[in-house]
């Protein structure tokens, strides 16, 4: 590690620092101010004659972006997390002969330094720092990519993050509205009157969802547990217990492959709210996109790709319909078994010959409609088949009380009218199980007789809903992979790390 001649260069010249008695690794930042504050404070000087205040007193620090040297002064641009700015460094301005035996010999792109001084405006109308006193507070031994080019590699970008965020402002941005989004949707759910709850991560039992779960050991107990794949039965199980607004802002974990939409890991938040129903919920979800754009300062259309979103235009349709209605799928196909497979066949799609008419609405859902659902659409009253815990319609008993939220042609949320009658769960369970052994569907939901147990007790009618909040950031940035709005998306393993878990 570390034998790059350039990365060489520059551990020779932390040893020079440690020799002039300047420590390279400091910790007695005086730091006062932010870039950001500093550009807003003294924008005024623009309009004032001298365009310079000698008066005013400012330490900033930051890494250096940019060098210019010019003999007896330079030019740099120094970074932190809230902007960029030039500053100013003259050789008379600074102690004793510091320009010349350290700041120009061992100071460079990369450094992160201190600078103090007073604001001016350029001859070239740029607010700047001219700077009295300058220190080093960490010297990089690692050089950045060139600046023009930066970062090519997207597996170079995900797999080090830390110098994609140094090298990519608009990346840092992306974070920024992440982490907003996470903390308006508490917010927002708290103001409504839910109660933030926390639930397990490990699990006896792989439930809440259809997925393949990750398995671990629990030593202690000597037994086997299953990372969440949704913390869903747990949240209702709170509800049996009382309380009648739950959510929690959840990481799941689901052993399935990666592409644009799915990583192993990921965020999503679930909430149940006792004495409602899905259409409630359809209320309260366009009630939050409105709260999020109104405290994000966002326009309400925005791109997403070759799309324009407007998110003012929600609209509701029952999945059988679009079948026919966006689909274009002929009506008579769609509410028989034989006439699907038939269909799929036609159109040279795989199918499972094993799956259940539900499940083959909800393969032509996935080949033929959803790509097409670009403004915010509502699909209600999913088939039974496909919704193990969601309550039948009371009229049309095949089908349940669920939507699906779908944006630019992905799905962004699930809800649902809770199945509360114990009986009925306890047979969709037992459903699921045999489903799975006959082959028509691996990931199918294991009993859980705890959770049919809680049930037993009698759980209020009740609406639950989860959003997947990295698909929303996806959508608000106009990022087209899932790993863009992940910090440290899961990665395929490299060679030197296999080496690395064999020694």
């Amino acid at each position: 590690m570390f034998e790059n001649k350039y990365i060489q260069q520059r551990i020779e010249k932390v040893q020079k620092l440690k020799d002039l008695g300047i420590n390279p690794y400091s910790n007695d930042s005086k730091r006062n101010t932010s870039v950001s504050k500093y550009i807003n404070v003294n924008s005024d000087l623009f309009q004032t004659q001298e365009r310079r205040d000698e008066n005013r007193h400012y330490i900033l620090a930051g890494r250096i972006k940019f060098f210019r040297l010019m003999g007896k002064a330079s030019f740099l641009k120094i970074e932190d997390e809230s902007g960029l700015l030039q500053i100013y460094v003259a050789r008379d301005n600074l102690k004793e002969d510091f320009y010349n035996t350290i700041f120009k010999k061992n100071i460079e792109v990369g450094d992160i330094i201190e600078v103090s001084g007073y604001p001016f405006i350029t001859q070239k109308g740029e607010l700047s720092l001219h700077v009295h006193d300058l220190k080093i507070l960490t010297k990089a031994i690692s050089p950045l990519p060139e600046k023009y080019h930066g970062i090519q590699d997207k597996e170079l970008r995900y797999r080090q993050r830390y110098l994609d965020l140094i090298m990519n402002s608009e990346v840092r941005k992306t974070f920024h509205i992440r982490s907003k989004v996470i903390s308006l949707t508490r917010r927002f759910f708290e103001n409504k009157g839910f109660l933030e709850v926390e639930t397990p991560m490990m699990h006896p039992i792989a439930g809440g969802a259809n997925a393949k779960p990750f398995v671990t050991h629990h030593n202690a107990l000597g037994i086997d547990r299953y990372l969440r794949i949704a913390p869903e039965l747990y949240l209702k199980r709170l509800i049996v217990g009382g309380f009648e607004a739950v959510f929690e802002i959840n990481r799941c974990f689901r052993n399935e492959g990666m592409d644009a939409t799915h990583n192993p890991e990921f965020t999503s938040i679930e909430f149940y709210w006792a004495y409602k129903t899905y259409k409630d919920l359809i209320i309260l979800t366009k009630e939050y996109f409105e709260y999020l754009f109104e405290h994000l300062d966002l326009p309400t259309t925005l791109p997403y790709g070759e799309f324009k979103v407007d998110f003012t235009k929600f609209s509701q349709i029952t999945l059988i319909d679009s079948l026919s209605e966006i689909g274009n799928i002929p009506a008579p196909i769609v509410k028989n078994k034989e006439n699907i497979i038939s269909y799929l066949k036609e159109k040279k799609i795989d199918v499972n010959e094993n799956m259940n008419l539900g499940q083959l609405q909800g393969e032509l859902f996935d080949e033929f409609v959803e790509d097409k659902l670009i403004n915010p659409t509502f699909i209600t009253h999913y088939p039974v088949e496909i919704s193990p815990l969601a309550r039948r319609d009371d009229e049309q008993t095949h089908l349940t009380q669920r939507f699906e939220l779908f944006i630019a042609g992905r799905e962004i949320a699930n809800a649902f009218s809770e199945l509360n009658d114990p009986l009925d769960q306890l047979q969709r369970f037992k459903a699921q199980g045999e489903n799975k052994e006959a082959g028509g569907d691996d990931e199918a939901h294991e009993m859980d007789e705890d959770f049919v147990n809680a049930l037993s007790y009698g759980m209020a009618p009740t609406a639950g809903q989860g959003i997947g909040m990295d698909r929303l950031v996806m959508l608000l940035t106009n990022q087209h992979s899932i790993r863009d709005v992940l910090l440290f998306p899961a990665m395929k393993v490299i060679k030197h790390e296999i080496d690395l878990h064999e020694h």
